[in-house]
Formats: C-alpha cells, sequence, structure tokens
C-alpha cells in the first residue's frame, strides 16, 4: 500500500449559465494549463467520475499505445 495515491482536493467550482467551469490555479499550475489549450473530457458513465486530459498528453499517450499494438501485432502473425 505504500504506493497507493491519494487524490489531492483542489477545491470546488461552480458551472456557469453558459456551461463553463474554472479549474482551480493550482491544477493548472500542477499541468501546466494555459489559456487556449485543448482538454479531453471523459466520463466513465452518467452520474459517475468527469475527468480532464490535456490534448497533448493524450495525443502521445494514443501515438505510443499504436506503436505498442502495431508491435504486438506483428509479434502475434
Amino acid at each position: 500500500m505504500k504506493n497507493f495515491h491519494i487524490p489531492k482536493m483542489f477545491g470546488a467550482v461552480t458551472v456557469g449559465g453558459r456551461g463553463q467551469v474554472v479549474i482551480p490555479s493550482g491544477v493548472r499550475k500542477l499541468y501546466r494549463i494555459k489559456s487556449g489549450d485543448k482538454l479531453f473530457v471523459f466520463a466513465k458513465h452518467a452520474g459517475g467520475p468527469i475527468g480532464l486530459i490535456p490534448a497533448e498528453q493524450f495525443t502521445q499517450f494514443l501515438e505510443q499505445a499504436t506503436k505498442m499494438l502495431t508491435k504486438i501485432k506483428g509479434e502475434s502473425v
């Protein structure tokens, strides 16, 4: 359990009339999110947790996953 990660609470946000939220400054600093950055929004199911992933990081993940899947497919053929 030494490596068990306990999520950090950064505060609460309020959804504005146009559906906008402000990401707390601590989160923006931690993830280096700047004005104009694109974020992907994920949710497991209705009513479940919502996640935001910077588009650049998600793109890098997809590129790595694609390479690994290509390698696995090549080995299994």
